[in-house]
């Protein structure tokens, strides 16, 4: 995003959710993790309140990012500034105990988020996994999967035996070049025709093969929402981590909105389902 702000053309329903963004910093009160993959810059809880408020979207939903690791408190306190219309989606560390789950629950977090995509030098502990989603389900939280495209095969049989809502982030990051037959993009559709299985259409920019305006993604989301238009989510991504094309304004990715479906189907998108996922 750049210091000048595009005013976006398309005006979101009443109580529009992004459900998919982050928060870095301010450093000085919550420094980032030993160890983190990448040095992000500050991106606090205001840049992100004033964001919200010029897109037009009344609810948020914060992602903690890799940076800070396992200890959730900026995202914690951003939740606490407005607990009515945020929520949150955690990471979790081995010894986290049930009366920590429980604290996380009563200050707004709502699930547990696994990072497997490589560029992050993740591996999935698909055993960390399982026990993790036994834990949160007495919770109502869900998992959430960010992943790459080619490990949908790998992870499908796990994703699938999984006992409670799983979310897959960024359209599964899939490549837009290889077109809707691309077996990758096949396996999706096919988990998120599953009950519980939830898909956000975030990541525009991830998926795009061309970059902005990123028009090339809109034929994947019409498709993901056709498979299951009562369990699709969107989000900016905002401040968009280690993205494959820039996002000069995240007005650009509010107002390619239209193009996935007409007004019912974005209000399921903005409003209904984030509502009965995040419990709004």
């Amino acid at each position: 995003m750049t210091a000048a702000a595009y005013q976006p053309v398309y005006a979101p329903p009443a109580g529009a959710c992004d459900s998919h963004c982050h928060i870095w910093g301010p450093t000085d009160r919550f420094p980032f993790a030993a160890g983190r993959p990448y040095t992000p810059p500050d991106r606090d809880k205001h840049v992100l309140t004033a964001l919200h408020r010029r897109l037009g979207l009344q609810r948020t939903v914060i992602v903690q990012p890799i940076v800070y690791g396992s200890d959730n408190a900026a995202m914690l306190d951003a939740i606490a500034d407005d607990p009515r219309n945020r929520r949150g989606i955690a990471l979790l560390g081995p010894d986290d105990t049930d009366a920590q789950l429980l604290r996380l629950h009563e200050a707004g977090i709502r699930g547990v988020r696994f990072g497997f995509v490589k560029h992050l030098k993740r591996r999935p502990d698909l055993a960390f996994l399982r026990r993790t989603a036994e834990r949160i389900a007495p919770l109502g939280w869900h998992v959430q999967l960010h992943l790459d495209a080619d490990q949908l095969d790998e992870l499908g049989d796990a994703i699938r035996s999984l006992r409670l809502p799983v979310v897959i982030d960024h359209m599964g990051r899939v490549d837009a070049a290889l077109g809707l037959e691309q077996p990758a993009f096949q396996l999706l559709l096919d988990l998120v025709r599953r009950d519980e299985r939830w898909i956000k259409l975030s990541g525009a920019n991830r998926v795009s093969a061309i970059g902005a305006p990123f028009e090339d993604v809109v034929p994947f989301a019409r498709a993901l929402i056709d498979a299951a238009p009562d369990r699709v989510l969107w989000g900016t991504d905002f401040p968009h981590p280690l993205s494959r094309h820039p996002v000069e304004d995240e007005a650009l990715l509010l107002d390619l909105l239209p193009q996935f479906g007409d007004a019912a189907a974005l209000q399921r998108l903005m409003v209904d389902n984030p509502t009965r996922l995040y419990g709004f």
